[in-house]
């Protein structure tokens, strides 16, 4: 045993050698003892299954073990209840270790198991931010006697909040935690590998340093391969014949995808269960865990099942079209190849040109071991509006010093001057209302984010209105209303959910409830949302391959013939120049490999000077015109720092709690977030290939 496993409290000792039969601690959970027992901030670094979970728990309950904490005493913080709900039994076996208890709050626990925690409280809480604000703007709880004694914090899937709004809101949340508890709390953020660890915990810990643990370099072995097939369909019947006798995990990133694909794998006769969030958390929890226990079957699912929840021993990994990262990837392939004697391996199906280029990209980028960063979104300022309003209610009014107090040095993620604007604003439009220096919701505020409507106000993102769908007394989960429209005129709506078909036999507006029968036809549902756009490094590997690079993956042979005309209608693409090409439809194309940021803020850039542009997308951009010169001329005149995309006209619901910032600020905002500065400049400065064709290229 090493000397990491001595510094564990005595009896978890016991346990993991007599209860566990581990021999030992892995590298990583061995490396994190002595820091997380010191109480420093730590980043772990560890793919899917490498044991983050217990590198944190097992010195952490030493600590309160060791330091006799009492009552609750850390948070537990994921970003999904069924990522709660599936580490939670692991949790309370270890806890059970040392005699301590672990509770579970979040959006689907009940009233009766909420009003034990509050009775007698548990010295680990597993819950999501949304839920934790909840608590702390309650009037129906004391958050404030349940909470101070908080010494502790873990994040698991750190990556997944820091890259957006939910980050952000974690972070303050954990500020105001601290003014609660009156101490600096321990962070322990838990992660897949990331391409810029020391970043985000700086970020993560408010620059007070700590330890960053784990493998910094993804592992770069493994078995992936590309296949071109065409079509979702197509896709449908590789999978029905691959395989077999195997248990296999498809990808597919939107829930209509994976409804498609679900419904054709029953209908071949493939055992099929699903996966995604608009599931209700009952069928997800049973298509879970009979997957779980089945040795020949198949779960199809969106990212929901790309982190830390736990579906058993798997043997395949298939990506039907192409995941949005390289470390999305990693994260998906690292399903497989835990056994012994097994390897991690992925099978992508591109349905297009495009996600076949951006499937051999991804891995070309992970053998390269070049990860994307994660960075939190620019500019939160609509996220501190949410704060002083979540402030007003959680303290029944706050003072303007009070504001500053409680936020600590997350008041600085926002400038001075633009924190006052938003205030005054705020006061101006009635949203807030001031009162012998006290301030609490206005008129407004109270009609959007009061007692009534204060689930809009814990979140940080938006949430689309969507209909409950109903099989007698069983919630299947819920759909979008324009899932509802007819196949044809006189017949009723069939919806696919669980990849399934219902048929619509009554649906009730008032209460958004959908009633449904199960039925025979292929239905489709629909969800709103919008795709990411692509990485200019993802792009730019994209471009080497079209190039001629080589893709570090096997080729099928319809991959490798994809690729080959790819390659002959896109011959001018040398990855160095960037081609403008004049064709016989009287367009032009400039095919710049850059990325949705950058190509949005050049094509402004190129309609400001009069230029027409048709469209763009991550990887061009149409012109209506043959004039070569001009449209050279355009580009060498943009200004890299000065271009952006074209903002909305309705910019106040491009942005959650928009209604709470004046206009300038969210026009600065959105700028700031939708501009790729060094991709825009890379691109300018790359020599103009001026040339026309007979045809208009295409991918």
């Amino acid at each position: 045993m090493t000397a990491a496993f001595d510094a564990l409290h005595p009896a978890l000792r016991y346990h993991i050698v007599s209860t566990l039969g581990w021999p030992d601690l892995r590298p990583t959970q061995a490396e994190a003892v002595t820091p997380v027992i010191a109480g420093e901030d730590v980043l772990l670094l560890a793919p899917t299954a490498g044991g983050k979970t217990e590198a944190a728990a097992f010195p952490l309950l030493s600590r309160i073990a060791s330091q006799g904490w009492r009552g609750l005493s850390a948070l537990y913080i994921c970003p999904l209840k069924a990522l709660l709900n599936n580490i939670a039994p692991r949790l309370e076996r270890y806890g059970h270790f040392l005699g301590m208890r672990v509770g579970v709050w979040h959006g689907d626990v009940g009233e009766p198991a909420r009003r034990r925690i509050l009775r007698d409280p548990p010295e680990i809480l597993l819950t999501t931010p949304e839920s934790l604000e909840a608590m702390m703007i309650s009037v129906q709880l004391d958050h404030a006697n349940l909470l101070q004694g908080i010494q502790a914090v873990v994040v698991d899937e750190l990556h997944a909040f820091a890259g957006d709004d939910r980050g952000w809101h974690l972070m303050f949340l954990l500020a105001r935690l601290e003014r609660l508890a009156g101490h600096h709390l321990q962070r322990i953020g838990l992660t897949a590998t990331v391409g810029n660890p020391d970043e985000v915990l700086d970020w993560f810990s408010m620059g007070r340093g700590g330890h960053v643990i784990g493998p910094r370099s993804p592992q770069t072995g493994g078995d992936v391969t590309a296949d071109q097939v065409g079509s979702n369909a197509n896709a449908v019947a590789a999978i029905a014949r691959l395989y077999r006798g195997d248990r296999r995990l498809v990808f597919a990133d939107s829930r209509t995808r994976v409804e498609e694909i679900a419904a054709g794998l029953r209908m071949s006769g493939v055992r099929t269960f699903v996966s995604h969030a608009s599931l209700s958390l009952d069928q997800r929890r049973q298509a879970e865990t009979a997957f779980a226990q089945e040795p020949d079957c198949v779960i199809v699912a969106t990212s929901t099942l790309e982190l830390g929840l736990d579906v058993g021993d798997l043997d395949r990994v298939i990506q039907v079209g192409s995941p949005p990262s390289v470390a999305s990837f990693l994260q998906r392939m690292g399903r497989t190849g835990r056994r012994s004697g097994t390897t991690r391996n992925c099978l992508f199906l591109a349905a297009d040109d495009e996600e076949l280029l951006r499937c051999m990209a991804l891995s070309t980028l992970w053998r390269e071991g070049r990860i994307e960063p994660v960075v939190p979104p620019a500019r939160p300022a609509h996220l501190f509006a949410q704060q002083i309003m979540a402030l007003s209610l959680s303290l029944g009014g706050v003072s303007r010093p009070d504001i500053s107090a409680w936020l600590g040095d997350m008041i600085d993620a926002v400038p001075a001057a633009e924190r006052a604007a938003i205030l005054e604003h705020m006061l101006g439009e009635g949203v807030l209302d001031e009162d012998a220096g006290i301030i609490g919701l206005g008129a407004k505020g109270e009609r959007e984010f009061g007692r009534r409507h204060f689930s809009d106000l814990v979140a940080a993102f938006s949430q689309p209105l969507l209909l409950s769908v109903r099989h007698g007394q069983a919630d299947l989960g819920t759909v979008h209303p324009a899932s509802l429209g007819p196949r044809r005129a006189g017949d009723p709506a069939v919806l696919s959910l669980g990849g399934r078909s219902w048929k619509v036999v009554d649906i009730d507006w008032r209460r958004r409830v959908v009633s449904v029968l199960p039925s025979e036809g292929g239905g489709r549902s629909r969800w709103l949302g919008s795709g990411r756009a692509m990485s200019h490094t993802v792009c730019g590997a994209m471009e080497r391959i079209v190039a001629g690079a080589e893709p570090a993956c096997r080729l099928s042979r319809r991959a490798e013939s994809a690729l080959a005309e790819i390659r002959d209608r896109l011959s001018f693409v040398d990855a160095y120049s960037l081609p403008v090409v004049s064709d016989c439809e009287g367009r032009i194309t400039i095919w710049a490999f850059a990325g949705g940021a950058a190509t949005a803020s050049i094509a402004a850039g190129l309609a400001e000077q009069g230029l027409s542009v048709i469209g763009f997308n991550d990887l061009s951009i149409s012109l209506r015109t043959r004039d070569l010169e001009q449209a050279a001329k355009a580009l060498r005149k943009i200004d890299p720092v000065s271009v952006s995309p074209r903002l909305p006209d309705d910019i106040e619901v491009s942005l959650k709690f928009g209604l709470c910032l004046p206009k300038e600020i969210i026009a600065s905002v959105l700028k700031a977030r939708t501009t790729d500065e060094a991709a825009v400049t890379a691109t300018c400065r790359r020599r103009l290939r001026l040339m026309s064709i007979g045809e208009k290229p295409r991918l």
